[in-house]
């Protein structure tokens, strides 16, 4: 299979040499990287939109396949749990997030909270097959020593355990439980160095464990490294000298930007041209309703937030270098995305009581927000900036909490340059991963007493060689529900219920900001999807919370 993969590319770049050669580029396996931003807005980046400076980024996604329809769980520990595993994160364990379960949802299977044994994470799945393992980044999948990224495949690894934490490196343990944030190769540690800022920090720890395990015997195997940054979530805390970058781009305001950033997305071909955007969502007001202080303080808040993410491409500006160094570049299939649609917490209103300890003691003045004894969120006006003009945000299973920036940097696809609008999901990472690097689905479970639950994202292979026109057919139905928010989509019909229990149904085709509800006008389509998610809910063990522990 890996040497048809390698003969079809050849064919496809019109580079066919000899047999010989074909066979010696089939044994070269692929290495891989997987970049995940957390809570980045679909638009922040330059090749999607924005005009936050991400030079490296950009690179890679102009070079690559620009995703404009790849889709995660409406939070972060959901996605990350099939990002791993390629099965939905209600079989995962992370049917929610461990910290938000509702009473209804505690001690069920798949509700567990931390990625359960009888699902393989893609570590567990190469690690046998040759590859070596790295990992640096948030993991929020486990607390404990034996749901560390080391005990689940990863052979060098340096986690930042729990979902959030100081970006300065401030917070050593965690409030809520006492237990360690960090650990390296499964042991917690105890103390960061004191120029700690946690973009910085982990490509470097990825940087060392590049290094470090091509200095063993692992030499000549290929690796497979997942650089989980938590920029640009919450808090927003950013060196000064790079908050200074954006002093003024931001003054005329939230809907000012929305509107800047749709245009283009436009220019860009990402969307089509004069669609419908859904209308934002501001409970605190309109730009213009707000007082010179309260806009003040957005402004700097927003400095902030764009600082985190020309920090984050900084960061990953030094990984590239050194694979380029190493002559690794051009053999790495590089796969960067957000894990959900951009935060938009209110922090004077859903958020005041969820974090309510952690600001009584913050030092939020002006002039002290983004630094390492500040505490900030950006709240919705700025993150419906960044999903426009999709509808709403994080949380939420509509597609601006789903829908999220990616692309794929591979120098041997066929698909270079491409802005594609095929309907693909954060599942399909790991069957994609195995069939580039030609490891069987199958894979061995650790006991005869546990078996694997199966894969059930799609694979990538054969569209990125150029073989197939999309991953998925019309027919097949995608399902998603996270905090009592559910929706389904089948081709571009999708019914969405923001977690009021009420079906809405839309044709995005025509409507991809989900403006127009047609369930009254077309009550046999809303009747035949809402039963293929009653079959996803059944095949997947979702249980509806009886109460929403998060609401934007």
């Amino acid at each position: 299979m890996r040497k048809l993969i390698f003969l079809v590319i050849a064919a496809a770049l019109g580079n066919l040499p000899a047999l010989a050669a074909h066979e010696s580029a089939a044994e070269k396996r692929p290495n891989f990287l997987i970049i995940v931003a957390d809570d980045l807005g679909f638009s922040d980046i330059g090749a999607f939109g924005g005009e936050i400076a991400t030079p490296n980024l950009d690179r890679l996604a102009l070079q690559g396949v620009r995703l404009t329809d790849f889709h995660t769980a409406p939070t972060c520990s959901p996605t990350r749990a099939m990002l791993l595993t390629g099965a939905d994160h209600h079989v995962a364990g992370l049917g929610t997030m461990a910290e938000l379960q509702a009473p209804n949802q505690r001690g069920l299977p798949g509700y567990e909270g931390y990625l359960r044994r009888d699902v393989a994470t893609i570590a567990e799945r190469l690690a046998p097959q040759g590859y070596r393992t790295l990992f640096s980044g948030k993991w929020h999948l486990g607390l404990t020593d034996d749901q560390d990224p080391f005990a689940r495949g990863f052979q060098y690894s340096f986690a930042l355990r729990p979902g959030a934490h100081n970006h300065f490196g401030v917070d050593l343990t965690n409030p809520l439980t006492g237990a360690p944030n960090y650990s390296e190769n499964g042991k917690a540690l105890s103390s960061l160095p004191q120029d700690f800022y946690s973009s910085d920090a982990f490509a470097e720890r990825l940087i060392g464990q590049l290094r470090n395990s091509t200095s063993t015997d692992q030499e000549k195997k290929p690796f497979f490294g997942i650089l989980a940054f938590t920029a640009p979530h919450w808090p927003l805390q950013a060196p000064p000298e790079d908050i200074a970058r954006y002093r003024g781009e931001y003054d005329a305001g939230f809907e000012a930007l929305r509107q800047r950033r749709i245009a283009r997305q436009e220019e860009l071909g990402l969307i089509g041209k004069g669609i419908n955007a859904n209308p934002p969502k501001l409970p605190g007001g309109s730009w213009d309703e707000l007082s010179a202080d309260q806009q003040a303080v957005a402004i700097r808040d927003m400095e902030i937030y764009a600082a985190m993410v020309h920090r984050l491409d900084q960061a990953i500006g030094k990984v590239l270098d050194e694979l380029e160094r190493t002559g690794e570049f051009d053999n790495t299939v590089i796969i960067f995305m957000s894990d959900n649609g951009a935060e938009g917490l209110d922090p004077e209103g859903s958020a005041k009581a969820l974090l309510a300890p952690i600001l009584a003691l913050a030092d939020n003045r002006l002039d002290n927000r983004g630094a390492a004894s500040s505490y900030v969120l950006y709240g919705p006006g700025w993150a419906q900036a960044a999903t426009a003009p999709r509808w709403l945000i994080k949380g939420y299973a509509t597609d601006g909490g789903t829908r999220v920036p990616a692309f794929v940097h591979w120098p041997a696809s066929a698909r270079r340059g491409e802005v594609a609008a095929t309907l693909l999901h954060v599942s399909d990472i790991v069957p994609t991963v195995l069939d580039l690097a030609g490891v069987s689905h199958e894979a061995l479970a650790p006991s005869a007493e546990l078996a694997w639950q199966p894969i059930t994202g799609r694979s990538w292979a054969e569209w990125l060689q150029g073989l197939t026109p999309s991953v998925r057919s019309n027919g097949d139905a995608l399902g998603v529900e996270l905090f009592g928010s559910r929706a389904l989509r089948q081709g571009e019909w999708k019914i969405t219920d923001i977690g009021d229990g009420q079906w809405r149904l839309f044709h995005l085709a025509g409507d991809p900001g989900e403006t127009r509800d047609l369930a009254a006008t077309n009550p046999a389509k809303l009747a035949e999807l809402a039963q293929l998610w009653d079959e996803y809910a059944k095949t997947n063990n979702v249980v509806i919370p009886t109460e929403a522990r998060y609401r934007p």
